[in-house]
């Protein structure tokens, strides 16, 4: 294949696009003709060779996925898929990468694993020994009957022995595993028949019964890794500048390598691309897919297949690796002439370089959707189900609603707010026209008055939008904002009375209210911060927050509806809940027109937080309200407190990073708890050391000495340490961030999970927060100013 670059190719019909492929060669006069006149399906007589009761032929589409080049070479690549927009996507994508040089992708020596189960073995190790001993001639009795193999320098390659536990009525469970080179073959039935053949020599080694002996498909002997390296420029789109697209890819990763439910989802778009060459080059699918997920299970948690990160240029860099044990000879190729085709059109030439393409082709597709995620794309194609439901959730109705529906998809927006303002803008020119109606037929008699005039309709209630994020300290109590928290030293000692610093970083929660006709319990709707429904507030808290604030307030609670705005991760140590309490009260007294101190608003939302917490200290509904860095001390049980503003003589970059283990602070503190209450002498004594941290934190803070910042901070991680808070996602981020050139890394919050803070020399906090992402880890920049 000279050029897998056709410009305009959808543009042409089938019978063209098989002309196109005929004049440059791709295709023979036989193949051409084949495809033009159909007769390149399978047949009704061949299917009725290959599996059993068959009753006819199921056909899928075939397509191209054009422009690749992959390891300086150029591809066709034939994929057989019905789905819509998958074969568009990655030949878009792929020309994407063209233009930075194509794709590099590199496979491992393509081994399959052969097993054989041994049981009722009276000396496991001697046997496991024993085996290992005569591996040599048990991998010449394995290539004794495949001599054809052996001859085309495949064969079996090694053997391993391990023992897996005890069974339940067999003893301990002794697996032998054969490695096979099956060359250009899927090699499956090939290494059944070997391991059938070394049954008998295994048990006369191991004294034990052979009962399985089967290949697996967990294929990770034969992985290969594809790369794709792209100058951000080249991924600006028509609303988006390069680096915003490029960014957006990275975290869009970030969110898989720490959900795994968003991890199957972006595996499940790697394997769109992969599944459909599998199905066009006559490979087993399924044993690709199993041996995918079952890689990507590999670790404590399912995670991404691929890795999208920034280099030192700017480039995003993108990387898949996975097990693909392909072939490229067999019973399928020959016995089906749509496969025979493909791999013509393909026209690799042997199983490596076909799973380096197919490599090159999930990688592709991976980018193809997490770009579209990344930007506008994906909500101009799929969002009208959401802009229906946000116009729902504004009050929308009848004729009106499709034009808010419209509207907020034409603006992009596609928040509750926005669309409040679009219907309070709808009925502001209604009664525009209305009145221009009006003093066009002033002086006419009712019989001349035109039936469509009729009286305007009263504007709808509308709440001014929730304020976009603000920057800490410069809100008051009409901002309807609670702001997240970091503890730079002091935490869980700061619930026995002793000090603590805390500061604001830039998330937060924003909230608004309104009210309606209905008599309904007040109900809290959750909102993630681009209008898109979360994770919801379990119903018992949120009903007992509503309850006690419009309680507190003395306002009606039937009908109000709160809807909030969230940016801040819960469960994750930065004061979500004392930033949503925050913003949920301020929105309220907003609505009924109560103007409230801070300090009243810190209070109520102290309540709040024993509701869901139990025994808080205070800490983060102050920073939640107040917004500036403090020294906090907790002074009794009922909420007092002294606090102390910190002001430091410049700002202090912090690097966040989320371990991605949800957290709850009253599990933690409730645990601290019991061991102080076993030991108070022992617990007193951390607690103070702590305290003496914190106060000379006090002084580094004031003095912007950040290097003695950075020591206490990791004295303090010690100690948190022992009072076993910490997790070891926090101790694998802190770790990180010193490698990276952290002066001070330690948990922040309750811990048990959570998130990590790190600070470093100015300039510093950047190669941290870039070894956090490599390592899969969710982060943000903050300042302490």
């Amino acid at each position: 294949m000279s050029d897998s670059r056709i410009p305009k190719f959808y543009r042409l019909s089938v019978p063209e696009r098989l002309q196109v492929l005929h004049d440059r060669g791709v295709l023979s006069d036989a193949d051409h003709a084949a495809l033009r006149d159909g007769d390149s399906s399978l047949d009704v007589e061949t299917a009725d060779r290959l599996i059993e009761n068959v009753i006819g032929v199921f056909s899928l589409p075939m397509g191209l996925g054009l422009n690749f080049r992959v390891n300086e070479r150029d591809y066709l690549v034939p994929m057989v898929v019905e789905e819509p927009s998958i074969v568009a996507a990655v030949s878009s994508t792929a020309l994407l990468v063209r233009q930075a040089g194509g794709f590099t992708s590199v496979a491992d020596e393509s081994l399959l694993i052969g097993q054989i189960q041994v049981v009722d073995v009276d000396d496991p190790e001697g046997a496991r020994l024993a085996v290992l001993a005569r591996s040599r001639e048990i991998i010449a009795l394995a290539d004794s009957g495949h001599p054809n193999m052996a001859a085309r320098g495949g064969g079996a390659r090694g053997v391993e022995v391990f023992l897996r536990g005890e069974t339940a009525q067999n003893g301990e469970l002794l697996v032998v595993h054969l490695s096979v080179d099956t060359r250009d073959a899927m090699g499956a039935n090939l290494v059944n028949s070997m391991c059938e053949a070394l049954a008998p020599l295994i048990e006369e080694i191991t004294g034990g019964r052979v009962f399985l002996r089967i290949l697996s498909n967990l294929t990770d002997r034969a992985l290969v890794r594809a790369r794709a390296v792209i100058p951000h420029a080249l991924l600006a789109t028509g609303e988006f500048i390069g680096e915003q697209v490029r960014d957006g890819i990275v975290l869009a990763n970030e969110f898989a390598a720490m959900d795994p439910y968003r991890a199957t989802t972006h595996n499940k778009g790697i394997m769109n691309g992969v599944d459909a060459v599998a199905l066009a080059t006559g490979n087993d699918w399924r044993a690709i897919e199993a041996a995918a997920h079952a890689y990507a299970a590999r670790g404590m948690r399912y995670a991404p297949l691929t890795d999208w990160s920034v280099n030192e240029h700017g480039e995003l860099v993108g990387e898949l690796t996975m097990p693909l044990k392909v072939g490229t000879v067999g019973g399928q190729v020959e016995s089906n002439p749509a496969v025979r085709l493909a791999r013509t059109i393909l026209g690799v030439s042997s199983a490596r370089e076909l799973a380096e393409v197919m490599a090159a082709v999930g990688l592709a597709q991976n980018l193809a959707a997490l770009k579209a995620l990344s930007t506008r794309g994906i909500q101009h194609g799929h969002m009208r189900l959401h802009a229906r439901a946000v116009a729902a959730a504004a009050g929308a109705q009848g004729a009106r609603f499709d034009e808010v529906v419209e509207k907020l998809i034409a603006d992009g927006e596609i928040k509750v707010w926005k669309a409040r303002q679009i219907m309070q803008a709808l009925d502001g020119a209604a009664a525009s026209a209305v009145a221009e109606n009006a003093a066009a037929t002033e002086g006419t008699s009712e019989a001349e008055t035109p039936a469509a005039v009729t009286a305007p309709r009263p504007a709808a209630s509308v709440l001014v939008a929730a304020q976009p994020p603000v920057a800490p300290g410069a809100p008051g109590p009409d901002a309807h904002v609670g702001y997240g928290k970091i503890i730079l030293l002091g935490e869980h000692s700061v619930v026995y009375g002793h000090h603590a610093i805390a500061a604001p970083i830039g998330l937060s929660v924003r909230a608004e209210a309104t009210r309606t006709t209905s008599s309904a319990e007040p109900v809290i709707a959750d909102w993630s911060v681009d209008g898109s429904l979360r994770e919801p507030i379990r119903e018992d808290i949120s009903h007992r927050v509503a309850a006690l604030i419009t309680g507190r307030l003395g306002v009606p609670a039937a009908g109000l509806r709160v809807e909030v705005f969230s940016d801040l991760p819960r469960a994750s140590g930065l004061g979500a809940s004392a930033a949503f309490a925050v913003a949920v009260i301020r929105a309220v007294a907003s609505r009924f027109d109560l103007r409230l101190s801070d300090a009243e608003v810190s209070n109520l939302a102290f309540e709040c937080e024993r509701i869901v917490h139990g025994t808080p200290s205070g800490i983060d509904n102050t920073v939640a309200t107040f917004g500036r860095p403090v020294l906090f001390r907790k002074t009794d049980a009922a909420g007092g407190h002294e606090i102390h503003d910190i002001v430091t003589p410049y700002p202090i970059p912090v690097a966040i990073g989320l371990s991605g283990v949800h957290a709850l602070t009253s599990q933690t503190v409730s645990l601290v708890r019991t061991a102080w209450q076993k030991n108070p002498a022992r617990y007193d004594s951390i607690f103070a050391q702590i305290d003496a941290l914190v106060l000379a934190g006090v002084d580094a803070l004031r003095h912007g000495d950040i290097a003695e910042l950075g020591e206490l901070m990791n004295i303090n991680q010690g100690l948190l340490n022992a009072l076993q808070v910490s997790s070891p996602e926090i101790e694998q981020l802190v770790a990180i961030a010193r490698r990276a050139g952290a002066l001070g890394a330690k948990l922040t919050g309750g811990g048990g999970g959570g998130a990590m803070i790190a600070i470093a020399e100015p300039g510093g906090t950047e190669p941290i927060i870039a070894a956090m992402r490599r390592a899969g880890f969710a982060t943000y920049l903050t300042e302490l100013r």
